[in-house]
């Protein structure tokens, strides 16, 4: 068992390919499988009475490379908020950034796959850099738990959107800001988040002033009041249900009678979205409650 754990630790720390910065994915993919099939196994043996003495040093030899590994990532991360922080936006930001991937950032699109993925710790390792808060306020029946998009499909609405250069962007719900963040990142569009709770709210407004983004607002409100008078491209990651979703529907469908708007939708609210006869659907995955939708209105 010593000289199989030790023959695959020397696999991946004498693999030159991940110490490369333009492959991220197989990287932590390494570190993954160094975490929870090395080290971890290592430790259930060392707990038994049959393990070698060597096994500590295998342990202390597969941390090593995984720390190594995860320094190379933390080098990309630091480079990045620079060049953002310095004006990186965009098409040269995407193409940038597309570099750590293989050139293979867009594959992430079309993975049928649900959960997280490589592509939100690289996006996780970019924009956070403190703890996130707890919240504070009591959130209503309707209102949803707070979870991040996936940023597959943050990706996904960014391609789908084809943002104009007058269009106004807003995230209903927008947590800890990462959708906000990335679509004006990625897009250089004006982007704003509607976010009722004043701890997620701060939080976003943490990571676009060390980010030095000065098109990207956010705004504490009850999404059911908030001003959606310069919107044009809406996106809901099931924010809420119910009532509340109604309401919500029915201020945005007020601003369509005004001019053109589009909404993206992900999660179990897209089913209700398709019902508004005021909307067409104009893109869907799949037909199951976790699509990812677009709809213009009429």
């Amino acid at each position: 068992m010593q000289d199989i754990i030790l023959s695959e630790i020397n696999k991946i720390g004498k693999d030159r390919s991940l110490y490369q910065e333009k492959n991220f994915d197989a990287r932590m993919e390494a570190i993954d499988y160094l975490e929870f099939h090395i080290i971890d196994r290592i430790q259930a043996l060392m707990e038994t009475r049959d393990a070698p003495d060597q096994m500590n040093i295998s342990k202390e030899y597969a941390v090593k490379v995984k720390a190594h590994l995860e320094e190379i990532n933390n080098k990309i991360f630091l480079l990045l908020r620079k060049k953002i922080q310095e004006g990186f936006k965009g098409k040269v930001l995407m193409d940038l950034m597309d570099g750590y991937f293989d050139d293979n950032i867009s594959e992430f699109i079309y993975q049928d796959i649900t959960g997280y993925d490589n592509l939100d710790l690289f996006f996780n390792g970019i924009l956070i850099n403190q703890e996130p808060p707890v919240e504070k306020i009591q959130k209503e029946p309707e209102m949803v738990y707070y979870q991040k998009a996936p940023a597959r499909i943050i990706l996904a609405l960014i391609k789908r959107a084809e943002f104009k250069p007058t269009d106004v962007f807003f995230d209903l719900g927008s947590g800890f800001g990462q959708v906000s963040i990335l679509v004006n990142l990625l897009s250089s569009v004006v982007s704003k988040g509607v976010e009722i709770e004043p701890a997620f709210n701060s939080y976003a407004k943490t990571l676009t002033d060390a980010l030095h983004l000065g098109d990207v607002e956010f705004i504490q409100s009850d999404a059911r009041n908030a001003d959606y008078s310069s919107g044009t491209v809406f996106f809901m990651y099931t924010p809420f249900e119910g009532k509340m979703l109604l309401e919500v529907l029915q201020n945005l469908q007020g601003e369509a009678k005004k001019r053109k708007i589009r909404i993206f939708t992900y999660g179990p609210c897209s089913q209700e979205v398709a019902k508004q006869n005021w909307l067409i659907k104009e893109y869907g995955v799949r037909h199951s409650s976790g699509e990812f939708c677009e709809f213009h209105s009429v």
